[in-house]
């Protein structure tokens, strides 16, 4: 009787096993066909815009100014104003954004207000690009009375990209173990000599990841740059801070909305998008370099 009882235990565990395990596999497969459409429809996009594209790209395209309302010639100035806003936006929002994490993060304690502060980031992450647009346009070109410069079009992309960096480097910050902290308190070292000394450098990886999200999505905005910046046709660089600039997501909206050789135009655009996905790709890898390399050498 034993005996019967215990092999029918051991039968029911054996078909519960086989079910976990079964709808185990399910789920991985499932997800797992999940990624591999993103990946798919990732590469698709790719694969298109390169195959559309490849046939504008020159040297000239690359380096000459446009011509004939855009039609002719290269976007030289486009790339060169693009980078400008990427690297301006990001001088502005990274100290701002790390600064703004590490207080929230290390002095802040635990209550409303540190929990008022996070809501408003989280919203603030949710605002529309064309709300800072709008922002942009009232506060930096007019009411500070920049114009439409590059001053004013970098200080918009960077109040884009700061939620992202805040809320990144917060969880950058909160990944290290207490422990550190502790043990170089214990030591005689203050709070900000552990911060800058140790808490930083051991979050500085993953505070990169901050960095290359913002750049990725502040290169491919056009809404704040069209209040702000963006001219349509402008076949030279800058010389100040206050003057416009052609920037490629704003051009490659012009070339695509407008003109009436719709097939030259289409080529112009495909090119455009190329190398801006070019330069986002370049500067994501290079970004993520630097992050292996620092972790790397923190390892070490």
């Amino acid at each position: 009787m034993n005996q019967d009882l215990t092999n029918k235990k051991t039968i029911q565990n054996n078909k519960n096993t086989s079910a976990k395990i079964r709808n185990q596999k399910i789920a991985f497969g499932l997800f797992g066909g999940i990624s591999s459409l993103v990946v798919f429809i990732l590469f698709g996009i790719l694969i298109f815009i390169f195959i559309k594209g490849i046939p504008a790209i020159s040297w000239s395209f690359l380096t000459e100014a446009p011509k004939n309302g855009m039609m002719e010639g290269g976007i030289f100035p486009a790339i060169v104003g693009t980078f400008i806003l990427v690297i301006a936006s990001m001088i502005f929002a990274f100290p701002i954004g790390v600064a703004s994490a590490i207080y929230t993060t290390e002095y802040l304690k635990d209550g409303p207000v540190k929990n008022f502060i996070a809501m408003m980031t989280n919203n603030l992450a949710g605002v529309p690009s064309i709300v800072f647009g709008l922002f942009g346009m009232s506060l930096f070109v007019n009411q500070l009375g920049f114009g439409d410069s590059i001053i004013a079009g970098s200080l918009t992309l960077g109040l884009l990209a700061l939620p992202v960096i805040i809320r990144t480097t917060e969880e950058a910050l909160k990944s290290i173990d207490d422990s550190y902290r502790t043990a170089s308190l214990a030591l005689g070292a203050s709070k900000w000599q552990t911060i800058s000394k140790i808490i930083l450098p051991m979050a500085f990886p993953n505070i990169l990841t901050g960095l290359i999200l913002s750049i990725g999505r502040v290169s491919g905005e056009t809404a704040p740059i069209l209040f702000t910046v963006a001219a349509y046709f402008l076949p030279k660089l800058p010389h100040s801070i206050y003057d416009q600039v052609m920037a490629l997501p704003y051009h490659l909206y012009v070339i695509a909305t407008s003109g009436t050789n719709l097939e030259q135009s289409r080529k112009v655009a495909y090119g455009t998008a190329l190398v801006l996905i070019t330069i986002v790709l370049i500067a994501n890898l290079t970004a993520g370099f630097i992050r292996k390399r620092a972790g790397n050498k923190q390892r070490g």
